[in-house]
């Protein structure tokens, strides 16, 4: 396993994470509790996930995923083994406090609470801003569009808020997620103008089908040493080339929620993977290996998050750390990039 400062503490995280979002809806609390036992085994130390999981997210299945690991900590004793990160969910939501802005001071202690509890731990190493409060260009949104609107937490008051956690002892460092290059900067300079909490990492999409993130943040990740932590590099599953047929597997994440999901159905998107596969399958490269690889080797990339419904996924998955990616491998890749510039955003 290769490893990776989280941020500039202290914190050595594996440079492969285990996402969790099917535990609790696609996987079973048992398939979770291998999932966590083989990605240990294998030196995957790094673990995501969120209040609001299983996703898709559903009041029913809310904190079930954060349940599943806190079962799994109190069966094996191995919490101190783990560097473990969860989100506090955005607004939108009603069935979680009602759906109005989550990050004043009392939501975030009743959502943090609600997490430890579920956990069964009694801190977080990351914790994270799930979505902003404030309209922007997230969740594959493409342009900003301006809209004045006064109902979102300031910036300064909810690293306030995360101060007080942190000197609680409940969480230990701090990150954001489907956040643009502006939030994440202005972050960054409250907290070093105020003496607050700095952002440790970003959690927000990049794949071969999506690398907008290079655009503004990459250096924003660099300068700053708050890095990536990358979300569906596989594009829900479309880069390992099991959707390339038309068919879509039983069980299979598109099959199941595809209509919730159609950034990856597009026209570009399809021609840009059928390329793609074309370069694994000319340098005899697993498709799924090459995807994740790429994004591993990125500089402003800390972690790439894997989510895996079977165990096969999953040791392919964190077997990508040892695929080797030759310069012509990723001149490649880069010419597809410019012919199909993020197509699936």
């Amino acid at each position: 396993m290769n490893y990776k400062k989280l941020g500039n503490t202290d914190l050595d995280v594996s440079t492969i994470c285990l996402g969790t979002m099917t535990w609790g809806e696609q996987n079973t609390q048992t398939e979770g509790f291998e999932q966590m036992d083989y990605a240990l085994d294998q030196g995957v130390n790094f673990w995501d996930t969120a209040e609001l999981y299983a996703i898709p997210p559903k009041e029913n299945t809310y904190g079930k995923t954060e349940e599943v690991i806190g079962n799994w900590f109190e069966k094996t004793k191995k919490r101190s083994e783990v560097i473990l990160a969860t989100k506090v969910a955005g607004p939108g939501l009603n069935w979680i406090r009602g759906g109005g802005n989550q990050y004043d001071e009392k939501n975030l202690n009743e959502a943090v609470n609600g997490s430890l509890k579920r956990l069964k731990t009694d801190y977080i190493d990351l914790y994270q801003l799930h979505w902003p409060e404030r309209k922007s260009n997230f969740f594959g949104r493409l342009g900003y569009q301006h809209k004045e609107e006064h109902d979102w937490n300031k910036f300064e008051d909810i690293l306030n808020s995360l101060d007080k956690l942190i000197k609680s002892g409940k969480i230990r460092y701090i990150g954001l997620s489907n956040e643009t290059a502006w939030g994440l900067s202005k972050f960054l300079e409250i907290s070093k103008i105020k003496n607050l909490p700095r952002i440790m990492s970003v959690q927000n999409p990049y794949s071969l089908l999506n690398r907008t993130y290079e655009i503004g943040l990459a250096e924003v990740s660099i300068r700053e040493e708050s890095g990536l932590l990358a979300y569906s590099p596989l594009a829900f599953g479309y880069l390992t080339g099991k959707y390339r047929n038309g068919e879509l597997p039983k069980n299979s994440r598109m099959k199941l929620f595809g209509d919730q999901f159609l950034r990856y159905k597009t026209k570009n998107g399809q021609l840009a993977i059928e390329k793609y596969h074309e370069i694994a399958n000319k340098h005899e490269l697993n498709f799924a290996q090459m995807s994740l690889k790429f994004c591993e080797l990125q500089p402003f990339i800390t972690s790439v998050i894997i989510g895996a419904t079977t165990m096969d996924q999953l040791k392919t998955d964190i077997e990508s750390v040892n695929m080797n990616l030759t310069s012509e491998v990723l001149d490649e890749i880069n010419e597809i990039q410019k012919i199909y510039p993020n197509p699936c955003p």
